[in-house]
């Protein structure tokens, strides 16, 4: 059986990555997609509320499982622990590939495990969940850009806001 990661925080998920992971579950028998922590961004979602969408998301998917990655943890070791040999990334442009191509080459070197890139379908390439959350917060209407278990809780955290 062959198993694949793939990685992000996801926060918030949006359809590039909807996109990237249906197409890696065609490839792969088994998908892990592993939510994470960014220890350099304040998240607008828990983990929990993370999971929670990702897994209501991909729920149409054989095969495809959403578990934690916890933070301050390697990916190889993840990968290592789920079975997977492989780790699938979107790339969105040629911006995206010097970082991605270090981080595949020291996993690689790390714990042999080899990374797919999948570029991003021209629909979603202008898509991050940074930009996401920036037109959401000024009042753009997100809602094509992001799955409906997203676009729902970011209505409810809109609201929240705008109550403060």
């Amino acid at each position: 059986m062959q198993s694949a990661v793939c990685p992000g925080s996801f926060d918030p998920l949006h359809n590039g990555h909807v996109e990237i992971i249906a197409r890696a579950a065609n490839l792969f028998d088994e998908i892990v997609v592993a939510v994470s922590a960014n220890m350099h961004k304040s998240p607008l979602f828990t983990l929990e509320q993370r999971m929670d969408m990702a897994q209501e998301t991909f729920s149409y998917l054989r095969g495809v499982t959403v578990k934690p990655l916890d933070s301050g943890r390697l990916l190889t070791d993840f990968c290592k622990e789920v079975g997977a040999s492989a780790v699938v990334k979107g790339v969105r442009g040629p911006h995206d590939l010097p970082y991605e191509t270090s981080m595949a080459t020291m996993n690689r070197h790390l714990a042999g495990v080899e990374t797919v890139f999948l570029t991003s379908d021209g629909r979603y390439s202008h898509l991050s969940s940074t930009l996401v959350k920036e037109v959401h917060a000024l009042g753009g209407d997100v809602s094509e850009f992001v799955p409906r278990a997203v676009h729902s809780r970011l209505a409810d955290a809109g609201a929240r806001d705008h109550t403060r």
